[in-house]
């Protein structure tokens, strides 16, 4: 009888193990969604500081998107990279202005499941670092136009799963508004010769709410898979960025065709 017990309690000690290691793997998984993707489309870009003219023309946008999420937890880690060229004209087609941008979002986003989990809900906050240019070429006295924010954007993220043919598809939809932010802007009249090399500040860095700077990004994809853990995703990329500080307007709006490939993975994070 007692050899039976002691089984039993060792037998009771190897399952209550077990079942605490099952618990610590799932607790350390993390996915992994790693998106890279190309497109192309229009551009229309005004800044009064250079040109009181619009301008338009074709541009090229690299996105990278990285989402981290635990089996187990509501909130995830979102980041994208975005690249943005464009080469617009005016509209006599004689005065040309190059337009150059990278944005950093990073952002925490908190997940619902709905429709025996066809459906999920994401929604939370992103910050956005941007920095770039505006180059004009017939400029002589100031032919270029600096573009330097930081913002926080409420974020929502919606994924609907759903069957083509049998065909496994995912629509995704993604939409980041601004709610506050700092920008970096000369003012009207103002030369960055003034601004660096003689140092006369002028409210060059200004406070920005969603009413003196309205931005507007939101992305449109289908997903389907090509292997167990790499996917096709195709869509549409809109960011339409505004802003009127210091008495000068800026705006650079951009469509874009997007097509990559997705690669989600398992890690296993090792503690000891």
């Amino acid at each position: 009888m007692k050899t039976i017990n002691r089984t039993l309690f060792v037998l009771a000690l190897m399952l209550s193990a077990t079942s605490a290691m099952a618990q610590t793997a799932t607790d350390s998984l993390r996915i992994s969604t790693v998106s890279h993707m190309v497109g192309g489309g229009a551009s229309q870009v005004l800044d009064t500081y250079l040109s009181a003219e619009h301008f338009s023309g074709p541009g090229v946008t690299y996105l990278c998107t990285v989402e981290r999420q635990r089996p187990q937890r509501r909130w995830g880690t979102v980041m994208e990279h975005e690249v943005n060229f464009s080469s617009v004209s005016d509209r006599t087609d004689q005065r040309d202005e190059l337009e150059g941008a990278y944005n950093f979002y990073w952002g925490r986003l908190r997940r619902w499941q709905l429709l025996d989990n066809r459906l999920t809900l994401q929604a939370g906050g992103m910050a956005n670092a941007s920095l770039g240019f505006i180059y004009n070429s017939s400029n002589s006295n100031n032919p270029a136009q600096a573009r330097a924010h930081l913002n926080l954007m409420p974020t929502g993220v919606a994924s609907y799963r759903f069957s083509v043919m049998r065909h496994p598809v995912v629509a995704r939809y993604e939409l980041a508004l601004p709610l506050a932010g700092v920008m970096f802007s000369p003012n009207y009249g103002q030369t960055y010769y003034e601004t660096f090399v003689r140092g006369d500040y002028d409210g060059n860095v200004r406070l920005t709410t969603f009413v003196s700077a309205p931005e507007f990004r939101q992305m449109l994809t289908l997903e389907t898979p090509l292997s167990a853990s790499i996917a096709l995703r195709i869509g549409y990329l809109g960011n339409y960025q505004q802003f009127h500080v210091n008495h000068l307007k800026q705006h650079v709006y951009t469509h874009r065709f997007m097509v990559g490939i997705t690669r989600r993975f398992s890690i296993i994070s090792r503690r000891l």
